[in-house]
């Protein structure tokens, strides 16, 4: 399941609670157009923003709604004991995998982080991928601590939080880390605007946000990669430059969770206070940019 599309839906959510029936839909889109796994509760999900019941509760509609698509779920808290407790919950309702960062309050030295992965990696029944999510977590992998943590049993993927812009330097960076790790271990990226330039570079996973909402036109870039069209992949996602720079003036968050509305997938508002949707004239040229995106997918 660290191969290939991981789509990550939305948790459409407000201070009334989580929608349930339009989370279920955003699970079907992904399933009708054949993801390789789901990355339910990722940061795309909200996890951070729901108790352990809430978080409970959306992992099993995913699971039950995934049609045998494995689905992977955030275990991350700012508490190893919580942690522990999730990744009970996950492992009972049948999750596939988990995702674990490094979340904190207090920084966290590289021994801590260690740490964690260890304790947590040492109870699992399960595959574990490592979140490096640092513009959230503040926490800064180095490439000699990812080698510690990969060789824990358990860790199957790590989820790299971007790669170089340029193709050469993005190589590098993938075949250092990939020297230092267990082949056993594949290298996701993150990012959705450097997703074409990982794969490239030998990522064999894309941990991807706006795939949970458009999946086949991610699936495409993707799958125009693994058959050497990479050129062909490179153009596809310079067509979405346009979000892409909405994302890193934005958040992807915001800016999906507008989109989804935009589209009718979901109703607003879907994101807890204090986090504000996209309003105004940045809300007006994201429509705009999803009449070209709506049409990729369509053409898909």
């Amino acid at each position: 399941m660290f191969h290939g599309l991981s789509a990550f839906p939305l948790t459409p959510m407000n201070e009334s609670g989580v929608n349930e029936k339009e989370f279920v839909n955003l699970i079907q889109r992904l399933v009708t157009a054949g993801v390789n796994s789901i990355g339910a509760l990722g940061s795309t999900g909200n996890y951070a923003y729901l108790s352990r019941a809430e978080r409970l509760r959306v992992l099993q509609l995913a699971v039950d709604s995934a049609d045998g698509i494995p689905v992977m779920t955030s275990i991350s808290a700012l508490r190893t004991m919580d942690v522990l407790h999730l990744a009970e919950d996950a492992q009972r309702t049948g999750a596939g995998a988990v995702l674990l960062a490094p979340v904190s309050y207090q920084t966290l030295t590289n021994e801590e982080v260690y740490s964690l992965y260890e304790q947590v990696s040492s109870l699992l029944s399960i595959p574990l991928c490592i979140y490096d999510n640092p513009a959230t977590t503040h926490f800064h992998f180095s490439d000699e601590l990812h080698e510690q943590i990969a060789k824990l049993p358990s860790v199957r993927s790590i989820k790299i939080p971007g790669v170089p812009s340029d193709p050469e330097a993005a190589i590098v960076r993938v075949n250092r880390l990939r020297k230092l790790i267990p082949s056993t271990v594949t290298i996701g990226v993150s990012g959705d605007p450097f997703a074409v330039t990982g794969l490239n570079a030998g990522c064999e996973a894309w941990y991807s946000v706006l795939g949970g909402l458009f999946p086949k036109t991610c699936l495409k870039m993707a799958q125009l990669v693994l058959d050497g069209s990479k050129d062909e992949a490179n153009q596809l996602s310079a067509r979405l430059e346009p979000i892409w720079a909405l994302f890193r003036q934005y958040g992807s968050l915001r800016v999906v969770s507008a989109a989804a509305e935009i589209n009718g997938f979901i109703s607003g508002p879907s994101l807890p206070l204090p986090l504000q949707p996209l309003n105004g004239l940045v809300r007006d040229q994201l429509k705009s940019i999803l009449i070209e995106i709506t049409s990729i997918e369509s053409s898909c």
